[in-house]
Parts: structure tokens; C-alpha cells; sequence
């Protein structure tokens, strides 16, 4: 479980199927904690327009035997940046590619998107019920308003 970018000069990958992520030991197995990822300048393209989407992700999980390496989750989330999908398939895909390879406890992600179309998509996916006694703090990320 060597790191394979941390303290490397890493090219971005050019796509999710090519990034990889890192995966360390958790230092405090055993216990509840939570780890959060806030990540407000996602961008991934429109599947039919090309056009930039933007999002703010909030990922948050408990951690079991491993942990993911934060400069390999930057790289991973940056190899969005020429992908083509739609809000649903990038937010709900990033989170079951963590839960299957990381395996945490736990993992749920939000992404708070911007308009397409007039219309902002906010889209939600947890792997299941919290564990028992976990706190959870709240996104906080608000709707969009608008310029109100």
C-alpha cells in the first residue's frame, strides 16, 4: 500500500477508467470517525452538448481497514474534467467506485450542481445506514438561488 503520487510529480489521467486511486491503512481502525472531501470546482462536460458542467461535491465516509490517499482522489477527480456524462452517472459513479475499492464502512456524496438548462440537479447516493453512533454533520452546501 505504498502511495504511488504522493510526493511525485503525477500527469493528470485522461479519463476515470485510467486514474487510480491510492489506498493507505486507516491509522485508527476500530473506531467511528468521519472524513469528509469537499470539492466545490467539479467539472465534467455535457453528453450531449460538450459544454462544461460544474458541480460542488461533498464526499463523506467512515473509514474501515484503508483510507484513500488525497492526491490520487485529486487526480481522479480531475480526470473528470474530459469526461462526458450526465450529473447522475459522475456523482453516483464516484461514489461506488470509493465504496468498492476503499470498502469503508460507509460513504455517502452529494453533488450540488449548477444549472443546465435553467434547471440545477442536485444528486444524493450512500452506501447504506450510517453505523451506529457515527455523527453526522450536514452538507451545508445550500440550493441554488440564483442571483436572490
Amino acid at each position: 500500500m505504498t502511495p504511488k503520487f504522493l510526493g511525485q510529480t503525477s500527469a493528470q489521467p485522461t479519463s476515470p477508467e485510467e486514474a487510480v486511486l491510492d489506498y493507505v491503512p486507516n491509522p485508527r481502525p476500530g473506531r467511528a470517525y468521519l472524513v469528509r472531501f469537499a470539492v466545490p470546482e467539479f467539472t465534467s462536460l455535457c453528453p450531449v452538448t460538450a459544454q462544461p458542467d460544474f458541480a460542488h461535491l461533498v464526499i463523506d465516509y467512515a473509514p474501515d481497514q484503508t483510507i484513500v490517499e488525497s492526491k490520487s482522489l485529486k487526480l481522479f477527480l480531475g480526470s473528470f474534467r474530459n469526461h462526458q456524462a450526465f450529473h447522475e452517472d459522475c456523482t453516483v459513479g464516484i461514489g461506488e467506485r470509493l465504496f468498492t475499492e476503499m470498502k469503508p464502512l460507509w460513504l455517502r456524496i452529494g453533488g450540488y450542481w449548477y444549472p443546465r438548462g435553467g434547471i440545477p440537479i442536485d444528486v444524493f447516493w450512500q452506501s447504506g445506514a450510517p453505523p451506529e453512533g457515527l455523527w453526522l454533520p450536514p452538507q451545508d452546501v445550500p440550493g441554488y438561488r440564483g442571483r436572490g
